[in-house]
């Protein structure tokens, strides 16, 4: 009975060791009488007990590794305080077992080192503008070395930039300075457009007012000639009336009648508008006129 309890356990002792489950997105790296003998994929496999062991369990999922912070030296010799985030992946289960006693921590100094390295060939305003630039220049670098040991450095992420206090505040009047200079060539440039609005309306409407004066004048032209045009045709008319008038019969009866009229009347309006009244010494004088009258509307109506 004895005998076959201990042959039960020694089974189940063999049965342990000769099966593994190897989870997915693990690689287990097995040795065979201290040397290495291959890599467990996931599902199951089988070990030779006693002769075969497991010697390293590696995930290979993306591990992200928080690097610690560290004082930089930038190239204008400041001092800069970083803190950043390293993301890495196993490809090599074999290569991360013997490339490297410990390929975290040869990780983690690596990109402390490049980090000082990157910074150190930038000035402080380069190192906030730049991030990307660090990132990558971090990724090459580590990338190169992380071969040999079986490891695929994905990305860098820096979390933080922390200057010393002296340069938050000078930097700090410095965005101060910037923002009022920006706030006063606003204001300027507002100003500037608002005089050229100004002059610009002013002109546009000096313009307006002139050729509205223009128009206005060359109406007022075109009406006074339209008047004197119109007067002149009245006028001609009136005449060519009276000429026809003068060729019918009694026309020049009529005509000295209405020219005598006119006579009295101007003596009428001397005698109304001065106290002295002027008439002439020989009365035939006017018939005399009328006559000269009558004489020049026959050579004027013989003409027509």
């Amino acid at each position: 009975m004895e005998i076959a309890l201990l042959l039960l356990v020694i089974a189940a002792i063999f049965v342990i060791q000769s099966i593994k489950v190897v989870p997915q997105q693990n690689a287990w790296v097995i040795e065979r009488l201290g040397k290495y003998h291959g890599t467990l994929t996931p599902g199951l496999n089988f070990l030779v007990p006693f002769v075969d062991r497991l010697a390293y369990k590696h995930s290979l999922k993306e591990i992200p590794l928080d690097v610690p912070s560290q004082v930089c030296i930038t190239k204008d010799n400041t001092q800069l305080t970083v803190d950043g985030i390293l993301y890495f992946q196993v490809t090599d289960a074999m290569r991360a077992s013997y490339g490297s006693s410990n390929y975290i921590v040869a990780i983690t100094q690596l990109a402390q080192t490049t980090l000082r390295s990157v910074i150190g060939r930038m000035e402080l305003d380069r190192t906030f503008e730049e991030r990307a630039v660090i990132n990558t220049s971090v990724v090459e670098a580590l990338d190169e070395a992380a071969l040999n040991w079986g490891v695929k450095v994905l990305r860098y992420e820096i979390k933080d930039l922390t200057p010393p206090p002296a340069i938050l505040h000078s930097m700090q009047a410095q965005i101060t300075a910037e923002r009022e200079k920006r706030a006063l060539i606003a204001a300027s440039e507002g100003r500037r457009q608002e005089q050229i609005n100004i002059a610009t309306g002013e002109r546009e409407a000096a313009i307006a007012r002139s050729e509205g004066e223009k128009q206005a004048e060359i109406n007022k032209a075109a009406g006074t000639a339209a008047a004197i045009t119109a007067v002149a045709d009245a006028t001609a008319d009136a005449i060519g009336k009276i000429a026809a008038a003068i060729q019918l019969p009694g026309g020049d009866q009529a005509v000295q009648l209405k020219v005598a009229e006119k006579a009295v009347d101007a003596y009428a309006q001397l005698a109304q508008k001065n106290n002295t009244m002027i008439v002439p010494g020989n009365m035939s004088e006017v018939s005399g006129l009328i006559g000269t009258a009558m004489a020049l509307l026959k050579g004027s109506a013989s003409k027509n």
